[in-house]
This record gives structure tokens, sequence and C-alpha cells, in this order.
């Protein structure tokens, strides 16, 4: 099923539609969680949408979307993609227009979710510091990273072979 074109808003009744993003990617990704800090998280995620500044997303060409971004001031709150849609370019695309039109350099980083760090390492993100605990005091580490501020430098906007 092919993607409709482009990084595209969002709205407040897409908001559950966002939540089943959030909870696919994150049983996909997220193996350290157990199902009550799913639980957990699940309706924080939910309270958190309409606090986010920029939020945007990708959809198939049904509509249902399949990737989701929320970014407030230069920091990526959040980047998830469903996983059936992993490894076809939509993180990479929602990344790219944090980055250049939302202007997005930070992010934090589950340190346990070994394949995000990989995807930002690989984006041109570094390493600036560590949290043995993430924002709410619960023992999942964070790494924070952040885009190198060299003159002249774009984020690696390049697709990788094999991927749309």
């Amino acid at each position: 099923m092919p993607l409709q074109e482009g990084v595209l808003p969002v709205n407040p009744e897409d908001f559950p539609q966002m939540v089943e993003v959030w909870e696919a990617s994150v049983r996909a990704t997220h193996d350290f969680l157990t199902e009550a800090d799913i639980q957990f998280f699940k309706p924080l995620v939910l309270e958190e949408l309409p606090n986010m500044a920029s939020m945007a997303c990708m959809r198939n060409d049904q509509g249902k979307i399949v990737g989701i971004l929320g970014v407030s001031e230069e920091k990526i709150e959040m980047l998830f993609i469903h996983p059936l849609w992993r490894g076809k370019g939509v993180g990479r695309q929602l990344l790219l227009h944090a980055v250049h039109v939302l202007g997005a350099s930070v992010v934090d980083v589950n340190e346990q979710n070994e394949q995000a760090v990989g995807f930002y390492l690989r984006m041109g993100f570094e390493v600036a510091g560590r949290s043995a605990v993430d924002s709410l005091g619960k023992p999942f580490p964070l790494l924070h990273l952040q885009l190198p501020h060299r003159e002249g430098e774009v984020i690696n906007s390049r697709q990788p072979e094999g991927n749309p």
C-alpha cells in the first residue's frame, strides 16, 4: 500500500489513531518495557498531544496514519512509525521535516532502544549526554542527542539503498 505524498498536518480527531501508532511502535521496538509500563505511558501520550507545539504525520493512500512526529521548540518529543511501515523511509521523511521545516536539533532517546539510537546516529545526530532515568524518574536511561552545529552542514537526506 503506497503512502500519500509528503508530511501532513494532524488535528485532534487524529489523536486516537496517533496513540495507536505510538503503541504499535513501542510494542515493536521497546522490548525493555513491560505491559504495565505501556499501560502507564499510554494515557500520558494522549494527554500530551494537545500540548505539542508542532505535530505532523504520514498517511497511507487510505488516509490511515503510519508515522507521527511531535516537536516542541527545538526538541523532537515523539517520532514513532507503525511497524508495518518501518524501513520504508517514513521515519527519515518525518525527521527531515522536523529538522528542516520545524527547526528541531535535539532529541532524547531511550538508550535501550538500539534501533532508534542507530537511526538517529545514522542521520547525523551525536550523543551530547546521558540520564540514568527518564523524564518521569523511571529507570529507563536516556541518551540526549543533538545535531552538530557545523556551518553549512545539512542532515543526511540521501535514501539508503533498498529504501523507497
